[in-house]
């Protein structure tokens, strides 16, 4: 799978193509991390991993993604296990917006549960991407489903997002927020240990308090 790897890095566009076109299975085979993490992922997961890392930019990943879903790739990955993440997921949290908002245009799986349970809209609202909650939002997923480890909404990882992922992390997560509770999300609801949403805010949080009492 070196190939392919490699084809995907140096955004090939046509050599992938040509590639794919010649050996359609390997759209949907597993592709390593890097050398020294072996472990294997689907290629529309992987693509999310180049965004992550920055080795190309959300919208060349976008490109790739058409092509092995061109080319006959699943859109939901190997499968559905739970607490096992889709490449939605995979987008949501791995910061490839515009890779999530095409996953979720070709009929990716919304309300499947994948790392700690969340849904891409839990992972979408935690990393701040506001259009893919937006997205997310109107196809349909579901602003009221609780995570499986902490028992949280959207809301909810919106909040602890915004406040415990750090700087890289910090994006739009108020925008998020407000996209939520204007579809009807709950202001009132707690997390397994009972903390509410403001539980995780302090005086250096005045944005995102203006934004859940409004």
């Amino acid at each position: 799978m070196a190939q392919i790897k490699k084809l995907i890095e140096t955004l090939d566009y046509d050599g992938l193509r040509r590639l794919l076109s010649a050996n359609p299975a390997l759209a949907n085979k597993g592709i390593a991390f890097d050398e020294k993490n072996p472990a294997e992922a689907h290629p529309l997961h992987r693509i999310c991993d180049g965004v992550f890392c920055g080795i190309y930019s959300d919208e060349q990943a976008t490109e790739i993604a058409r092509i092995f879903l061109e080319h006959g790739a699943h859109i939901d990955g190997f499968s559905l296990v739970q607490k096992k993440d889709t490449p939605l997921i995979a987008a949501a949290s791995l910061h490839a917006e515009k890779v999530g908002m095409l996953y979720a245009d070709r009929g990716a799986n919304l309300h499947h549960p994948g790392c700690h349970g969340g849904t891409a809209l839990h992972w979408a609202a935690w990393t701040g991407r506001e259009n893919l909650v937006r997205k997310l939002i109107a196809a349909g997923a579901d602003i009221h489903k609780k995570c499986i480890d902490f028992g949280g909404t959207p809301l909810l990882w919106a909040v602890h997002g915004y406040k415990f992922g750090g700087g890289k992390n910090r994006h739009h997560q108020i925008d998020c927020v407000q996209l939520l509770l204007e579809a009807g999300a709950d202001k009132t609801v707690t997390n397994n240990e009972g903390t509410p949403l403001l539980g995780f805010l302090n005086g250096e949080d005045e944005a995102m308090k203006a934004a859940l009492l409004q």
